[in-house]
C-alpha cells in the first residue's frame, strides 16, 4: 500500500480525465485555476502511486467479428484465489472478478470469434488446476457497451 493520500485536487483530476484522458496539463490547469506545472507533477504522482493509469481501449465496432464472453468458472474451494491469478495470466482474457453466488469467478474477454472464445474457455481455463467446470455466456447482440466499466471514482 502506498503512503500518498489523494485530496480533493486530485479528486478533480481524476474526474476530468475520466471524462477525457487526453486532456493536456495546461487544459486542466486553466479549468480547475493551478498552474500547469502543478497539474503535471500531480499527474506523474497519481500515476506512479497506481492511482491512475492511461490506456487504449479496443473499439468493438472495429472487430471483424467481436465476440464478447462471459466465462463463468466453478473452482475447487481453497483455490480460488490461485485459478483467479492464473486466469488473469491468460492475455485474452480483460477482467478477472472473484465473485459471490453462481460462480466463483467471472472471466470476461473481448474474442474475434466463437472458435478463439471455446479455445479459451475449454483448451485453456478448464484445463487449469483447480478448475470443476466452466460455463460461458456468449453476447449475440450489443446495445450498449461502456468501455469506461472499469472506471473507479476514488473517496
Amino acid at each position: 500500500m502506498n503512503d500518498y493520500n489523494i485530496d480533493d485536487l486530485d479528486r478533480e483530476i481524476i474526474e476530468l480525465l475520466s471524462g477525457d484522458a487526453r486532456l493536456s496539463n495546461r487544459k486542466i490547469a486553466t479549468e480547475l485555476g493551478y498552474t500547469e506545472g502543478t497539474i503535471r507533477s500531480r499527474v506523474k504522482r497519481l500515476e506512479e502511486e497506481n492511482y491512475i493509469r492511461f490506456t487504449a481501449v479496443t473499439n468493438m465496432a472495429h472487430l471483424d467479428r467481436p465476440q464478447l464472453a462471459y466465462i463463468g468458472i466453478h473452482a475447487e474451494q481453497g483455490q480460488i484465489k490461485k485459478v483467479a491469478k492464473n486466469v488473469a495470466k491468460i492475455p485474452e482474457i480483460n477482467g478477472v472478478i472473484i465473485l459471490l453466488g453462481r460462480f466463483d469467478i467471472l472471466a470476461i474477454g473481448l474474442f474475434e470469434g466463437l472458435p478463439e472464445v471455446h479455445r479459451v474457455a475449454s483448451n485453456q481455463i478448464l484445463d487449469l488446476e483447480g478448475v470443476r467446470l466452466v460455463e460461458t455466456t456468449v453476447a449475440v447482440d450489443v446495445i450498449k457497451y461502456n468501455n469506461r466499466l472499469a472506471k473507479i471514482i476514488v473517496p
